[in-house]
């Protein structure tokens, strides 16, 4: 799945004793990373979805430390970025999830570099969205086994780098499995975790600690879901699509429950950590539920950037739930920090985040105010960043957000008190004006801060995406001048077409007409 505030998933079969004197720091367990794309806060039953049924997930939140203010991008490439940095996407060069400006800049170190350095087996499977060209793939960026599909998502094609696959669909996809393509059988979900289970069973086996990433596509739309999962929710949603969109996250669920089940099988789930998120704001379950928030996937508001965040580690982890508010920059710095990974003076210097073990260890810990950051970037191609800065943009710190929904060189403050007002609909700016100056003041420095390492604003991307070319070379075929024309580089983006929506428009209020890339 890029507004973005910068702030930022077991069957459990017999009772779990908690240890509250040992310290996180340098345990060492094995980490498993659930992360979904387009699944909402509010797609999920824990939360109260009145429809959506997910048991697996709740029972990750009702037996891990849920972060209930828990923040990524509006977008995913964005999300993912600072995820495996430590910081704001956009000082990785990530402004959107196309056009060369989904890539991690190089000179980025990533989590999954800082793991292997510490002994860790470390492996993707799903989606990575950080750069398909051979420099930008999982196994330059710290990944010792790579399976993954290209660009955003299942088939997609966009001008230049970002593409995947030709032909492929969620059922029966190709797949990148270090270095070469392997034609997979099965709905694409089931494909990724049963690849994941296969290669944490090995690393099991060979007594290596490890590091699994399970980012799915699913729920991204398009939203097709395999038929008996879809078939749970007709006629119960507002739409098709949605009834789809749910029984994409049912599979993810059962998919989740299979790996959990198979911890405690293997006799490691008291040594592994599982974590789950989701990348953005729901794509398509607000009209539905979203949990009383404004806004949905791209926007600055919160519905477009609160996340769920599950941290389940039986015998070491009290269950509970804490408050204060959190952010993807503070994953990197968490795990490190459990993984006992020593970090190079650069390194320390990237960090932006902060790591939550002390929230880990006592969910009402002090918790230092900050300020978070979000911004939806998707300015169009080889435009100046400036004439944005104020659209789909916000600042908050624990109690007060400020969005800029509309605007581009000048913003168009609106305030929120969020201790009484989470869902954002009574706006104080004029009443608070002092806030206002401190958090405009705060987002000013943030955006200079930010200008100088947007790397990929000017960048030409390949004539041809690099998935298909490396799909051409293995299987045959080749190039139609359909394909040289669809992923043309120099072609204007957003490129015309009918019905576009509006830049900057909320879509909190309607459902996802069609997939955002």
């Amino acid at each position: 799945m890029s507004p973005k505030i910068t702030v930022f998933t077991v069957l459990v079969l017999a009772p779990l004793a908690v240890s509250h004197a040992e310290p996180l720091a340098g345990k060492r367990p094995n980490i498993v990373f659930f992360l979904t794309d387009d699944q909402g806060y509010g797609d999920i039953s824990a939360h109260g979805n009145p429809i959506l049924k997910t048991p697996h997930l709740d029972q990750l939140c009702s037996e891990g430390v849920c972060f209930e203010d828990f923040h990524v991008s509006p977008t995913c490439a964005p999300t993912r970025s600072a995820l495996f940095t430590g910081r704001h996407e956009f000082k990785n060069g990530v402004t959107h999830t196309i056009l060369e400006r989904e890539r991690l800049a190089l000179q980025a170190t990533t989590l999954a570099q800082v793991l292997r350095d510490a002994g860790y087996a470390t492996g993707i499977f799903g989606k990575w969205h950080l750069g398909d060209e051979k420099e930008y793939l999982p196994s330059a960026r710290g990944f010792d086994e790579m399976f993954i599909h290209g660009a955003g998502g299942i088939g997609q094609v966009y001008p230049g780098s970002c593409g995947d696959a030709p032909g492929n669909t969620y059922f029966d996809p190709a797949i990148l499995h270090n270095g070469k393509f392997v034609k997979t059988q099965g709905y694409c979900t089931d494909v990724f975790y049963r690849q994941a289970t296969e290669w944490m069973d090995a690393q099991r086996r060979a007594g290596k600690r490890f590091f699994a990433y399970i980012p799915t596509n699913a729920p991204h739309a398009p939203y097709v879901a395999r038929p008996q999962d879809a078939a749970l929710y007709e006629g119960r949603t507002p739409t098709p699509q949605i009834a789809n969109f749910f029984g994409m996250i049912h599979n993810i669920d059962e998919n989740i429950g299979r790996v959990l089940a198979k911890l405690q099988a293997w006799g490691i789930a008291q040594d592994t950590l599982v974590v789950f998120m989701n990348d953005n704001g729901t794509a398509a379950g607000h009209p539905v539920f979203n949990a009383g928030m404004r806004g949905a996937k791209g926007s600055a508001w919160l519905g477009g950037t609160r996340a769920s965040s599950f941290w389940r580690w039986p015998g070491t982890l009290k269950p509970g739930a804490t408050k204060s508010p959190a952010a993807h920059i503070d994953f990197f710095p968490t795990l490190a920090e459990i993984a006992g990974a020593e970090l190079a003076a650069d390194v320390k210097q990237q960090i932006e985040g902060r790591s939550l073990v002390p929230l880990l260890q006592d969910p009402g810990a002090p918790w230092a105010d900050r300020h978070l950051y979000t911004h939806q970037g998707r300015w169009p191609k080889f435009a100046d960043p400036n004439e944005s800065k104020f659209r789909m943009a916000a600042v908050r710190n624990t109690r007060w957000a400020m969005v800029s929904e509309r605007g581009g060189r000048e913003p168009n403050w609106q305030l929120f008190d969020l201790s009484v007002d989470y869902g954002q609909q009574n706006d104080v700016a004029a009443r608070h004006p002092e806030i206002v100056r401190e958090l405009s003041a705060a987002f000013d420095h943030w955006w200079s801060e930010c200008l100088p390492l947007m790397v990929n604003e000017k960048v030409l991307g390949p004539k041809l995406n690099p998935f298909a070319v490396r799909y051409w070379e293995q299987f045959g075929s080749g190039p139609t001048a359909a394909d040289y024309e669809r992923m043309d580089p120099t072609q204007p983006w957003p490129a015309p077409r009918a019905g576009k929506e509006k830049a900057g428009k909320d879509r909190g209020k309607r459902a996802s007409k069609g997939p955002q890339p």
